[in-house]
């Protein structure tokens, strides 16, 4: 019988500024233990905000345990470890009226006339997690993540929203000059996007700017690779370890130990978290696992993550594609005639089939090689295999952050990928 046990201890602060008022000031703690027992191949779980001694625990979960199954579970090469980030400022020693200032001051560098409302959330959150396993693991951590989200609707021939954010796993340092970048980029951006045209329409050659590839090889590509969903039949990859699923120009990597907003020093089965390669050279050599999913298909696990309490998924961390030989201009020139993308508005991907539809947030017009006017309401769809064999991928690596949700259980992740091109099918959102 294999049991492990999970103690999770989170505070959260959130604020949320709409035009000009307080909207929202949430504060929540909270702490919890959750015992997992397998026995004769099915799991049994027992869940508790009481501080319940573990071999009660256990001993509940396995009570639970009742019906037989076909699971198993793998072992861990680390058994032992701790990590704390420590922030150069936490946050909880900063006054709320000094967070509520900055807010402020963001949503004062949004305003214009032609700005209709204006919105401003603040977040901070720290999560102490300690683990321990039947297997001798034991590992503890505690990270503090911090983000700011701008966003603001703009009126003039059409009414557009855009937004911009940063999360990081840090303290309130981050909360630096870049976010006052950030808010003058969403009204300078706003400016012009509600007076901008309609896109194109047909199969035609795309750049994604690093946001737009970001989401892509996180959604369209990215779930498929969870090894549950292969297990369940419903990945486009379930058959194709080893083989060419790209240009083998294409490396795409998940690594939880990347200081973006995915960053993790263990996951929620104490599995120490490392990189992982997806595709290199354009091979896919792995997908991404739990410690049951790879006992089951021979993998190496570390991507199991839960929100809370709940039963860890398999999940990505910062997914991302490497960098490419190709310049910004060079991206241009092989274009010729076509679009620039940038942002994502979500949309809707298929992991069985490997379809995918997206809405970017704005786009531009390309004509022989150069950026020329503004474009809003831009969707872009295509096969996801087919996108990755002919795709070339420049230079300039970036991330986006937010969280990704599975199974109603939502967790941090970041995205990333260079300025690439591509060819699919545009239109209007």
């Amino acid at each position: 019988m294999f049991y492990d046990v999970r103690f999770i201890r989170t505070k959260s602060l959130t604020i949320s500024l709409e035009n000009g008022r307080v909207e929202k000031v949430k504060c929540d703690e909270s702490c919890g233990k959750v015992f997992r027992v397998l026995k004769n191949g099915f799991w049994g779980i027992y869940t508790t905000s009481k501080d319940v001694p573990n071999d009660v625990g256990v001993r509940m979960a396995e009570e639970n345990a009742k019906l037989r199954g076909n699971a198993k579970i793998s072992e861990v090469r680390v058994k032992e470890g701790e990590f704390y980030l420590k922030p150069k400022i936490n946050p909880e020693d900063v006054p709320i009226e000094e967070k509520i200032e900055l807010m402020r001051d963001l949503e004062g560098w949004m305003k214009d006339d032609f700005i209709v409302s204006t919105k401003v959330v603040y977040f901070e959150n720290s999560k102490l997690s300690e683990y321990e396993d039947s297997c001798g693991v034991e590992v503890r951590y505690e990270v503090p993540r911090i983000g700011i989200m701008v966003q603001a609707v703009g009126k003039g021939k059409t009414l557009q929203f855009y937004s911009k954010r940063l999360f990081k796993p840090a303290g309130f340092e981050v909360l630096s000059d870049e976010v006052l970048k950030m808010a003058e980029d969403v009204r300078d951006v706003l400016r012009n996007l509600v007076n901008a045209k309609s896109p194109p329409s047909g199969k035609m050659n795309v750049i994604v700017d690093s946001s737009l590839g970001g989401v892509f090889i996180h959604e369209a590509f990215g779930h498929a690779v969870e090894a549950d969903h292969v297990l369940q039949g419903s990945s486009v990859l379930a058959d194709k370890i080893g083989s060419k699923v790209a240009n083998e120009c294409v490396n795409v990597y998940d690594d939880p130990t990347l200081r973006e907003f995915g960053f993790y020093p263990f996951d929620d089965e104490g599995v120490k978290a490392e990189r992982k390669a997806i595709i290199e050279n354009g091979i896919l050599k792995s997908f991404l696992h739990s410690r049951e999913t790879s006992a089951i298909l021979d993998g190496n696990p570390g991507n199991a993550r839960a929100q809370g309490l709940d039963f860890p998924l398999v999940r990505m961390s910062n997914t991302f594609i490497d960098e490419g030989d190709f310049s910004f201009d060079e991206l241009l020139e092989e274009v010729k005639e076509g679009v620039y993308l940038i942002g994502s508005r979500g949309g809707e991907t298929n992991p069985a089939t490997g379809y995918f539809q997206f809405n970017a947030q704005f786009g531009y017009v390309i004509r022989n090689g150069e950026i020329k006017e503004m474009i809003r309401d831009v969707s872009l769809s295509g096969n996801t295999l087919e996108v990755l064999k002919d795709i070339r991928i420049g230079r300039g690596l970036k991330f986006d952050p937010g969280f990704c949700g599975k199974n109603g259980q939502l967790v941090p992740v970041s995205d990333g990928s260079p300025p690439a091109l591509i060819r699919a099918l545009v239109g209007g959102a």
